[in-house]
């Protein structure tokens, strides 16, 4: 019968190996699970943390451009797209007007300050 001692030393050279690869990993979940399965848990194991810990499997909300109640057709139709959609598109916008209209652009970003 292996003992307790026995699998502690197989798991202690497992984790001491200079350069572990797939097979000693496998060696050590298995020498982790016998352990387990015949000597109850380890008090002493290291407890990682879950790797997904912290994580949602939930989608990411969509972010809205616009909280505004305005029912203009500009906000209807900019209404729950990304942000990363329409900002390239309003600073394209922006370069126009300030070559055809500067005051206009110059108002705008008055009105933004």
């Amino acid at each position: 019968m292996i003992t307790e001692k026995d699998l502690q030393e197989a798991i202690a050279e497992c984790i001491g190996q200079r350069n572990p690869n797939a097979n000693t990993a496998i060696k050590l979940a298995a020498f982790y699970t016998i352990k387990r399965e015949l000597y109850g848990e380890d008090k002493e194991a290291v407890q990682l943390p879950s790797p997904t810990a912290g994580y949602s499997y939930a989608p990411a909300p969509e972010v809205s451009l616009v909280d505004n109640p305005s029912d203009s057709e500009f906000a209807r139709i900019i209404d729950g797209r990304p942000q990363k959609e329409v900002w390239p598109l309003m600073d394209e916008m922006m370069d126009t007007i300030s070559m055809i209209h500067p005051n206009l652009y110059h108002a705008v970003l008055d009105r933004l300050r």
